[in-house]
Parts: C-alpha cells; structure tokens; sequence
C-alpha cells in the first residue's frame, strides 16, 4: 500500500501523519521541537527520525525492526512533505532536503509550514490560489498558486507568489497573541492617559473587563505600574521542574515576550465573554493589521492581471486560517468581515487546525 508523509514541523512540536492513496490518515506520531533555524540541521533531523519512526511503526508490520533510514534502494513512503518552522530560504531548502532524502529513502518536498496552511488549495476545483494566513503567537501571510506541470497539465504542488509579516514579537507578527498583548497594554495606557486630562470624578470600579483583568493578571492596583512590569529585563532561565504550568506562571518568570503575549487570552475573554468595548477595540485594532497585510497579497475584484502579476483575487481563491487565535471564530469573523468591507470576499474560507493531516491528502492529490 503507498504511504504518504507530511510533517509538520514546529516550535513546540513536530506533528507526523501518515496516510493511505486515498488521503486517509493511518498513523500518527507527535516529536520534539523542530524549528529549523532554532535547531540547525542535525537536531532538527535527529527530531525528524525519532518522529517519522513512530509514525512507520504504528502502521507497517515487520518481521524485524523498523528504522530508519531504510534499507538500501528502498523506501516505506511512496511521497513525503515537509512543512518546517524556521525555513525562510532556498538556501535552508537546499540544506534540508538531501538529508531528509538519506533518511527516508525519498525525496521530499521541503517549505516552510506556512505551506502546509495552503494546502486545502489542492482539493478543491474551484480556486486557483491561496492565502494561508498564520494568527497564533506570532502571525504571517503567504500567498500561493497551485503549480501545473507544462508538459502533462497535471497539479505539481504550489508555487509561492508573496508574503507579508513574519518578522517576529520585535519588528512585528501582526494579528498573533504577541500583538494583541502589546496592543491590549497600549489602550489600557492610553485610556488611562486621556482620563488624566480630564475632571476629576469618583471613579466607578467596574468587577469585569480588559482593564480589570490586566490589573489582577499583573497583581497590581495602578495601570501606570505596566511600564515598570512590561519593561523589566527578562529574567535568567529557570528549571522547566520548577516552573509553575500554563496561567500559573508568575509574571517575574517570563520574558518580556511571553508577559504580553499571555494576556491575549484576557482580551478575548473580555472582548467576548465581558462585552467589553475596549477590548473589543483591541482586536479589530489588531485584526485590521492583519487584514491590511492580507491586502497587500490581493488585487481588487474588477482589476485585471497585468504581466507578471503576483497578487491574486479572493474571489477565486481559498483562505486558510491556521494558529491559536484563528481557532476563535468571533476573531475570524472580524478578520473575514473587514475584508469583506474592503471588497475582498474569499470563495473559500477554512480553518486548518490539523495541518499534518491535509499535508498528506493533498500529498496524494498531487503525487509528485
């Protein structure tokens, strides 16, 4: 039976899944961080071998055991597909590529894990392109069309046409939690600014909302005490045996980074759960930029493709929404309807929250 892999390879974790020539997933298999840039090659494929083991073992039965690379002239995969954090250029291509060929006895496609995002393109008729947009920590955009071999017409992957963000928690990630965190203590300062200005009244201490939450997040009483929080140098690194779990951790223990991007659960507890108008500002402040990137990739619905054009039309093309905020359907909505309001509306919107998994049906799809 022809085994198809996709891998998608992350900063916390390296997801595997294996499936049959009808896009049916028969294996799974989860593995350590696989960020390329952050590992370099030899980690990162020792990361890759453990995983994609596991993965073979659950559904190919042998006599003996079952590692990898394979034996001689041989492979148990009839395609692979790599979708890797932390692969920003052909050069990390190059490097990747011939290794993960030695190890899997096939040669793989190699991209970065925006890539993986996109794939839906593949499956259905009725698009020609794709922006695969990521909403998680961080954030980025991509837009792709689907590559047709010249000689055969037949599908032969996706060609990536642009991209915007990406650029990391300092110099960017638009629309991810690091934004939202950044931009929840900015309208909390600036709220707190433009009432200083003004007459002095009793204030009334309202038990729900953005503000409230940041103060008992940060066990404070006064908003002014952010910028000493925000700005205080991460702190050394500490024993992961000794850390306190998820909300647990205490503010002094984080990095700078992870103090805001921690908060962007408050902001849509507040925006959603509290009705809360100023968090709400927050996140159409912050699904706006995203928007404004995924423009940037578009060309407007009555505007005809001029020679060597890369911008593509949402009418016939697919959204893909991957990362954590994406999951939010409140916050997709207020991404959708922006674009809608700019005359921008997708024939397709979905969300892509087992990437490894439509990897490897697509995978069938395109087959070579």
């Amino acid at each position: 039976m022809p085994l198809y892999l996709c891998v998608d390879c992350g900063g916390s974790k390296a997801a595997a899944v294996i499936a049959d020539e009808t896009g049916n997933p028969v294996a799974r298999a989860l593995g350590g961080p696989s960020n390329f840039a952050y590992l370099g090659l030899e980690p990162f494929v020792a990361v890759v071998k453990e995983t994609v083991e596991k993965a073979l073992k659950a559904c190919i039965d042998l006599a003996g055991p079952l590692t990898l690379p394979p034996p001689a002239g041989q492979s148990y995969l009839a395609a692979a597909w790599f979708g890797v954090s932390g692969c920003d250029s052909p050069q990390a291509i190059a490097d990747m590529t011939p290794a993960l060929e030695a190890l899997l006895g096939v040669r793989p496609r190699v991209a970065n894990d925006t890539h993986l995002l996109a794939a839906p393109m593949t499956l259905y008729p009725d698009v020609t392109g794709a922006v695969a947009i990521v909403a998680g920590t961080g954030g980025i955009v991509v837009s792709f069309r689907e590559a047709v071999h010249k000689e055969t017409g037949e599908k032969a992957g996706l060609d990536e046409l642009g991209r915007c963000g990406g650029w990391g928690w300092i110099l960017g990630d638009e629309g991810g939690g690091f934004h939202v965190g950044r931009e929840a203590i900015r309208q909390v300062l600036d709220e707190a600014d433009r009432a200083s200005v003004k007459p002095k009244t009793a204030e009334v201490s309202k038990p729900w909302g953005l503000r409230q939450r940041i103060l008992a997040r940060f066990g404070i009483s006064d908003v002014y005490e952010l910028l000493t929080i925000v700005h205080k140098p991460d702190p050394a690194p500490i024993s992961p045996t000794t850390s306190a779990p998820g909300d647990l951790v205490p503010m002094s223990a984080m990095s700078r980074e992870k103090r805001l991007s921690s908060l962007s659960p408050l902001v849509f507890a507040a925006a959603f759960a509290d009705g809360d108008p100023l968090a709400l500002s927050v996140l159409r402040a912050t699904s706006s930029a995203l928007v404004d990137q995924i423009c940037v990739l578009l060309r407007a619905e009555g505007q005809e493709a001029g020679e060597g054009e890369r911008r593509i039309r949402a009418a016939e093309s697919i959204l893909c929404m991957g990362g954590s905020l994406s999951g939010v359907e409140a916050y997709r909505k207020l991404i959708v309807d922006e674009l809608a309001r700019r005359g921008h509306v997708f024939r397709r919107v979905q969300v892509v929250d087992d990437a490894a998994a439509v990897g490897a049906k697509a995978l069938t799809v395109m087959k070579t």
